[in-house]
């Protein structure tokens, strides 16, 4: 692995007044902006489908682009973020990621002010907003980076876990935030553009007063934003190639659970759309918590370790899922009431799988930033990033297709296991990587 004695020797001497602060408060106002905008997104959209006259299946469709162009993008533009913040520095580009995020979430409080009559202008422009919402919030990489030019390797981890922390916070409060939040705009349409704007200016307010540049800008580093073969060769280096496809297949496994959590607890339990809140507020308040235990052992113990125990509990909360779908099932179609005990016990593995996923998160981050060149952390954590993306993309497509192709409804959960399984026999290369000088 390649050293940078000056890097070194900044990490040990703490980091930048206020880098760690702007960080999380930049990966927890993204989490904001996109617990605020989603619950609300498909009933905004809907006045204009209708206008529209469009089928179900192309209402269906525009819906399901406005979600997955958000990660798309991240896909996209997740490696040029990290290799433009090398280049010119980690400041101007998390400034620039904010200054994207206040734009582009309030075009999105002004597209739905629309009357329907201008449909195509609306759902034009709650696309452009979420296009560019989408390439601002690429910036979880350079976050990442900044992490890693601001911590030793011993404490990668711990400062990795930070970003897990931030999104489980981001996930809990920001749907608390617009139920109670929009009454400050009246109930009106715009109001949850406003709002997700309105945070992103605060956030830009605060890195512009205290973040510190973390790294210098390099000259030697990466000129082609756009490039496969960068991409390609950061796959190629030692043990990060399969520490990359250990977080693509993931987070594509959990997103199966994400994706069908609603629609499960609807059906299964009859939960209200109330329940269903509070319940996704539960799943981000376990990240939070999750992450909280994450960092005191990550001093502890190595990566690797906390790496395989959060598999093993992820795989086993997946695993119960299933059972308690399939146990649901049993009973309806036997015409039985679905009983306390079965909701207890998908409370308890969903709880799990969550916790698994908030330590396996953080250490193949930490892992991969350790075999990065400190010259080329943006880019690397970056192209990580994107796969990531990636998983956010394709995992909730095959988990709602997965979930209607049976009644029983274990699909997604027996696909995410099968996934993890791949993962568990992918770990043997990433921890003969890691235990070399």
């Amino acid at each position: 692995m390649a050293s940078d004695p000056s890097a070194s020797t900044s990490a040990a001497a703490g980091p930048p007044r206020g880098a760690l602060l702007v960080i999380f408060l930049t990966v927890f106002i993204d989490l904001l902006g996109f617990g605020i905008v989603l619950p609300v997104m498909p009933r905004q959209a809907e006045p204009y489908l209708a206008a529209l006259q469009l089928s179900p299946l192309a209402g269906g469709l525009v819906i399901g682009l406005l979600f997955s162009v958000f990660s798309l993008m991240q896909f996209l533009f997740s490696p040029v973020w990290g290799r433009l913040s090398d280049r010119v520095g980690r400041r101007p580009m998390l400034i620039l990621s904010l200054v994207g995020s206040v734009v582009f979430y309030a075009l999105y409080g002004f597209a739905v002010t629309l009357p329907p009559e201008r449909a195509r202008l609306a759902l034009g422009l709650m696309m452009l907003a979420r296009i560019g919402a989408g390439i601002a919030g690429a910036s979880v990489g350079t976050a990442a980076a900044v992490i890693a030019d601001c911590t030793t390797p011993e404490n990668r981890a711990r400062g990795m876990a930070l970003i897990g922390i931030a999104f489980g916070a981001g996930f809990t409060l920001g749907p608390l935030i617009a139920y109670f939040g929009l009454a400050l705009f009246a109930r009106q349409p715009w109001g949850v553009g406003a709002l997700a704007s309105l945070l992103s200016f605060v956030a830009l307010m605060i890195a512009v007063a205290v973040f510190r540049e973390t790294r210098r800008p390099d000259s030697r580093a990466a000129k082609e934003f756009f490039s496969l073969s960068r991409t390609a060769g950061v796959l190629a280096l030692p043990a990060v190639g399969a520490l990359v496809l250990i977080y693509f297949l993931s987070i594509f496994a959990f997103a199966n659970f994400e994706a069908t959590l609603a629609r499960f607890t609807k059906e299964g339990f009859g939960m209200s759309d109330d329940g269903n809140f509070l319940l996704f507020a539960g799943i981000g308040a376990v990240l939070m918590v999750a992450g909280g235990l994450y960092r005191p052992l990550a001093k502890r113990l190595p990566e690797t370790r906390l790496l395989g125990t959060g598999l093993v509990v992820l795989i086993v909360g997946m695993a119960a899922i299933g059972v308690v779908a399939w146990l649901v099932h049993r009973d309806v179609e036997a015409g039985q009431t679905v009983g306390a005990p079965l909701r207890w016990l998908f409370y308890a593995a969903s709880a799990a799988a969550v916790a698994g996923f908030a330590f396996v998160n953080p250490s193949v981050s930490a892992l991969i930033s350790k075999h990065a060149d400190p010259a080329r952390q943006g880019e690397v954590l970056g192209v990580n990033q994107s796969f990531a993306s990636l998983g956010r993309i394709l995992g909730p497509f095959a988990g709602s297709l997965l979930f209607t192709l049976h009644p029983s409804r274990t699909l997604p959960y027996a696909a995410a296991v099968a996934t993890l399984l791949v993962v568990a026999m992918l770990l043997p290369r990433a921890a003969a990587g890691s235990s070399r000088p």
